[in-house]
């Protein structure tokens, strides 16, 4: 190598003539031959790098960029030049102006530049310092990915590298910093968590960092209901003790509980024995959630209610709602319980609804509890069987989001004239040998004709159960979806299909949906799904459960024999497999489905606010006393929707819904918020309030009579609508549908 060797700015110059040229094979020849005639490589590259033009931020298509990779190229051939060979203080040097070029260039430029001048080995409060002073100019991204790669999280205040990291939307690049160090997960999971607490203030956070970009994507990212979403996810996958995140986990309890609340007492969609099992485990210990509780049904049930469950949790009196401590003290002894009669011996096989929906035809003793490795054995003689066809269906516990693990508690296999029942709660019987054999062998075997409906959620499940007794991965064969078929069936020209059954989806409170719907479309009448999130792991289970979970099951037995019987009365090919294969999804799939699921929802929307001005008026003897408030007079001219102005509590959610897409101008409280927002909302905007229970006296006094109407939350939101306009004299025309935006 020549002593004097080549000015490292002419080289420059052929570099940006042949970069110019787009000359690219060139310009790696010249690049190869022009390092090999330089006396100092090392110290000739960052020269050539510091005055490269075109650096851009985050491209990788650069001049720069194509120089650093054909000098570690050329690096492997020369393996004598190395940051080792030169003297200390010079190789020091050289390694502060490579780090100064770490400002705002692309990851695999700063792999290069680290690996080239051995960056790992300088002293960390150089390497701090420098980090430091690209926060100070705001490179806050290039800042963490750097840490990263310099392995110096631990090195590092949390805080100040993660915080405007996720201000600026990218909690991910923050996830990726912590990784791997379970102290800095466990500070960046509770940092998460603190701002989940009602008194935190975005605006506090944000003042700290004034230069940052507010966004409203930004902005929305910090709201409590996606933090807690993230809170609980990084709580799973960094393990961190749930002792630690009190906030997020409140907050999740307690929007199941108004959830809960709305499920049983609006849609009445949960049975009451459930309702109690549900809300008992996730108010448990919390003290607020318990009065929350009270408060709730108080407000939206019945006084006597909450005082049951007052008396049930030792509710201090001080923190009653009005009336509360007086029913208490009034009721008798009897009605002091909460619990109802839930006696499995005393439960009927036959429901006392049983006209209404389908029913299974079957004999209790026809239904038997597998739990041991004998009952298994008998399962086994009926359930594999080559040629077979078997319905199956699975049933898990609810966990409302409080956790992302959920785990198959019952196993029901139908064949015809009899369902077993896996119980895989039972004490070591999933965790048997005997067991995961039993599952494989019957889910792999394709001369076994397995029927589902949407089983990929199903295997899942399964799956996540299995693992931690089997490594071996759990494959299923002969498969058929019912969930597909049905797809089909629904978007099939018959006119019998699109006039019929699929008008149990008009209406904000129709529950015959999914699997429900095919029933009722195939075989007349739907699924009673009340049971459908019981809890399921409770033993001995109820006798309407075990009803619900044979049901779920033999359906589809009577579903595939109807359909295989005569597959052209529904639009489907003679071959039912043919369109029951699910093929994984690519990403175009996957958008061209959300497309086509926007438009299914704006079709079932329209549906619904049709169906509302279809559907007769009540009779106004039972109107008297629900709606309160003056009415207009009833010679008065009918007035279009637009100029109604309502405010729905946040129990009325769905009227809201049902007005707005009927053109009336709504606005919905949120979950979190108190109804005393109804109020001022109404005073400020000149809207009436539309409200149900014991807010009603009250918001009515700060707004006046004729200002809010209190309706019965009981009825569904199509019922409740019609009782709206009907009051109003409002009538909507064709026109006024979807006037207004739904959002």
């Amino acid at each position: 190598m020549d002593h004097e060797g080549l000015d490292p700015i002419l080289l420059l110059d052929q570099f940006f003539e042949l970069w110019n040229q787009k000359d690219l094979p060139m310009l790696r020849l010249v690049t190869q031959q022009g390092f090999s005639k330089l006396s100092e490589p090392l110290e000739a590259l960052l020269t050539i790098l510091e005055r490269c033009p075109g650096k851009q931020k985050g491209r990788s298509h650069t001049l720069g960029c194509h120089i650093l990779m054909d000098f570690q190229a050329w690096m492997k051939e020369n393996p004598q030049v190395n940051l080792s060979s030169l003297p200390g203080q010079k190789a020091l040097a050289l390694q502060q102006r490579a780090l100064d070029l770490l400002m705002d260039t692309q990851p695999a430029f700063v792999d290069a530049l680290i690996s080239i001048y051995q960056l790992k080995s300088l002293d960390p409060s150089v390497l701090r310092l420098h980090i430091s002073n690209m926060h100070d100019v705001r490179c806050y991204k290039e800042a963490a990915i750097l840490a990263i790669k310099l392995e110096l999280q631990e090195e590092l205040q949390l805080e100040k590298m993660c915080v405007p990291l996720i201000l600026l939307d990218k909690l991910s690049l923050a996830e990726s910093f912590v990784s791997g160090h379970s102290q800095l997960e466990q500070q960046l999971v509770t940092l998460l968590d603190s701002w989940c607490h009602p008194s935190f203030s975005v605006g506090s956070i944000h003042k700290l960092y004034p230069g940052l970009t507010r966004s409203k994507q930004n902005t929305s990212q910090i709201h409590p209901k996606v933090l807690t979403k993230h809170v609980l996810r990084l709580m799973e996958k960094f393990k961190v003790d749930p002792a630690l995140c009190p906030n997020a986990l409140h907050k999740r309890r307690l929007d199941t509980l108004r959830y809960l609340m709305y499920k049983t007492f609006v849609e009445k969609g949960m049975t009451e024995e459930n309702w109690i099992d549900h809300v008992q485990n996730v108010v448990a210990d919390d003290v607020e959630l318990q009065i929350h509780l009270v408060e709730l049904l108080a407000k939206y049930h019945s006084v006597r209610k909450a005082s049951q469950w007052s008396l049930r949790y030792n509710v201090p009196k001080n923190r009653l709602p009005i009336g509360v401590w007086e029913t208490q003290r009034s009721l008798p002894p009897n009605l002091q319980q909460i619990f109802p009669n839930d006696s499995t011996d005393s439960e009927e096989w036959l429901p006392r609804n049983a006209d209404k929906f389908y029913r299974v035809p079957l004999t209790k003793d026809k239904v038997h509890f597998v739990d041991t490795p004998e009952a298994l054995q008998i399962c086994g003689s009926a359930v594999l069987k080559k040629g077979g066809v078997v319905g199956v269906d699975m049933e898990w516990q609810p966990t409302f989001g409080c956790t992302s693990a959920q785990e198959v508690a019952l196993i029901q296999l139908a064949v015809q004239e009899q369902v077993f029942l896996l119980d895989l709660c039972a004490r070591g019987f999933c965790q048997h040998p005997g067991t995961i054999s039993f599952i494989r062998t019957f889910f792999s075997d394709p001369d076994i004709l397995k029927l589902g409906y949407a089983v990929s959620g199903d295997l899942k499940c399964l799956r996540a159960t299995l693992h931690p007794w089997s490594e071996e991965a759990l494959t299923a064969e002969g498969m058929l979806d019912l969930c597909n078929i049905h797809q089909i069936i629904q978007k099939s020209k018959l006119s019998w299909i699109q006039s019929g059954p699929k008008e149990v989806l008009v209406g904000e409170n129709a529950t015959e949906k999914g699997l429900s719907l095919l029933v009722q479309q195939v075989l007349g009448r739907p699924l009673d799904k009340r049971e459908q999130m019981s809890n399921w792991e409770r033993r001995p289970l109820r006798i309407s459960q075990i009803r619900y979970a044979v049901t779920d099951a033999y359906c589809l037995l009577d579903v595939y024999s109807v359909l295989s019987g005569n597959p052209a009365r529904f639009g489907l090919p003679a071959d039912l497999s043919s369109v029951s294969s699910s093929k994984p999804q690519t990403n175009s799939d996957k958008k061209q489905k959300e497309k086509q699921k926007k438009k299914t929802k704006q079709g079932f929307d329209q549906k619904e606010c049709q169906g509302a001005s279809r559907v007769s008026p009540p009779h106004s003897g039972t109107e008297k006393g629900l709606l309160c408030g003056e009415k207009p007079s009833e010679d008065s001219p009918p007035l279009p929707p637009q100029q109604l102005r309502v405010v729905c509590d946040n129990m009325l959610q769905g009227l809201g819904r049902y007005l707005r897409c009927l053109g009336v101008d709504v606005v919905m409280l949120e979950n979190s918020d108190d109804h005393r927002v109804a109020a001022k909302l109404a005073q400020a905007e000149g809207r009436v309030i539309l409200t149900c229970g014991q807010p009603f006296q009250s918001l009515r006094s700060q707004v006046g009579e004729g200002r809010c109407l209190s309706l019965d939350c009981s009825e569904k939101a199509r019922d409740q609508a019609v009782r709206v306009l009907k009051h109003f004299n409002i009538q909507p025309t064709p026109s006024d549908i979807f006037s207004r935006c739904q959002t």
